[in-house]
């Protein structure tokens, strides 16, 4: 009786130790994985997947803030119709805002094409994870389901002392452990590969507002562009503006000869300074000129005496133009040294290149600059981009060459 007694003492007691090594399996950690090393998705790695997809939510819903108000920027402009200097000088700051924008929103689509690239990467090498994985426990359920998982009897019965149980009851424990730790690595990947997915169809979506966002900018650019033209012609056509105009016109191409006089006098006081100092100076050497655009549609305006289209005043054209699209890349026309990279409300932003021996050629109306003043420039260089800055009604480059001190033909030296 005693002896009986004392098995079922030894049978309870087995069995609270194996309830106690099973409630310990819940305890083990998820960043262990089938090798026994840590798994290279953790719980750590799930919340940063889940702090960036946030950030980019966030991201996604500030692209729609930062586009320009078009209906704001002409409500401001209206005021400044009446003086057309101030008008032109106002438009094209909201222009230059405008490039800005655009090309802020064509820089996001790199990185966001980039972060795209690496993100399918990302999640292709989690689904390559999850694979071997599920891999894995599919070979390791059936090698249990064909050995069979004993129970504390079949252990206890088959143990040849104590010491034997607990050693089987450990390994167990050890099998056991490996089975939930396995499951909870899988169930952390099929959770990272779920977040990636979702991540990467966020990006995919900032990309394509992104690309929205250029076009909706772009059209705002070219109905600000359209607006100028339309107020400028308006203004020079209206009888009461006439005189006025023709004034207006005459005093802007009066001041933009005086500024580019006033430089060539400061490139002239240089030049005798080096002489006088024996240093070297800047030399034309008779080359002919690189055409100074990438592209054109058209010769909008040629070099030489024409009627003011609008103004009905014959005028002087000092340079020929060039229709393009804005954009398009202005280039050096040849080796030189930059005298001024600047803006004035009848040049817009211009650049003026001296390129030794009294001759300098003049770059203007652009949407954006390139180089700086004090700049040495190469033949063929990219230094500007055609818009419509200024008094300009339409996007072209206004390309002039100054010879001594006068404007000559373009077509001298030029060389398509």
């Amino acid at each position: 009786m005693k002896k009986k007694w004392k098995l079922c003492l030894a049978l309870c007691g087995l069995v609270l130790l194996w309830g106690g090594i099973l409630s310990r399996q819940g305890a083990l950690p998820i960043q262990a994985s089938a090798s026994g090393k840590p798994s290279a998705v953790t719980s750590e790695s799930i919340r940063e997947k889940e702090n960036q997809i946030s950030q980019k939510k966030e991201e996604k819903k500030a692209l729609q803030g930062g586009l320009s108000d078009l209906k704001e920027i002409k409500k401001n402009l209206e005021s400044q119709k009446d003086n057309l200097k101030d008008y032109v000088r106002q438009l094209d700051g909201e222009l230059e805002l405008i490039e800005q924008n655009i090309a802020a929103l064509k820089a996001q689509i790199s990185a966001k094409e980039e972060e795209i690239r690496q993100t399918e990467e990302e999640l292709e090498k989690a689904l390559e994870r999850e694979e071997t994985q599920k891999e894995s426990m599919i070979v390791h359920i059936r090698l249990m389901y064909e050995t069979g998982t004993p129970s504390i009897l079949d252990l206890l019965l088959q143990s040849r002392s104590m010491g034997d149980f607990l050693n089987k009851a450990d390994h167990e424990e050890r099998v056991a452990s490996y089975d939930q730790a396995m499951w909870q690595n899988y169930r952390m990947v099929r959770e990272y590969v779920e977040l990636c997915k979702e991540d990467l169809e966020l990006e995919k979506e900032i990309l394509d507002e992104t690309k929205a966002g250029v076009e909706a900018e772009q059209q705002n650019l070219e109905e600000l562009i359209e607006q100028k033209h339309r107020d400028i012609t308006a203004y020079e056509a209206d009888i009461n503006n006439k005189e006025k105009a023709i004034q207006e016109y005459e005093a802007e191409i009066k001041a933009q000869e005086d500024e580019i006089k006033l430089l060539e006098a400061a490139v002239a006081e240089e030049r005798r300074k080096l002489i006088a100092s024996n240093a070297s100076v800047l030399k034309y050497d008779g080359g002919m000129f690189k055409f100074p655009m990438a592209s054109y549609t058209r010769m909008s305006d040629d070099y030489g005496m024409r009627m003011h289209p609008i103004l009905g005043v014959e005028q002087f054209h000092n340079g020929v133009d060039f229709a393009a699209p804005a954009g398009t890349a202005i280039y050096a026309a040849y080796d030189g040294k930059v005298v001024a990279a600047a803006y004035s409300t009848s040049m817009g932003n211009y650049c003026f290149i001296d390129h030794g021996d009294g001759l300098y050629t003049i770059y203007m109306h652009a949407s954006a600059l390139y180089v700086k003043n004090g700049d040495i420039v190469a033949r063929g260089d990219t230094i500007a981009a055609v818009g419509s800055t200024g008094r300009s009604t339409g996007n072209h480059l206004h390309f002039s060459v100054r010879l001594n001190g006068s404007y000559v033909s373009p077509w001298n030296y030029l060389k398509e």
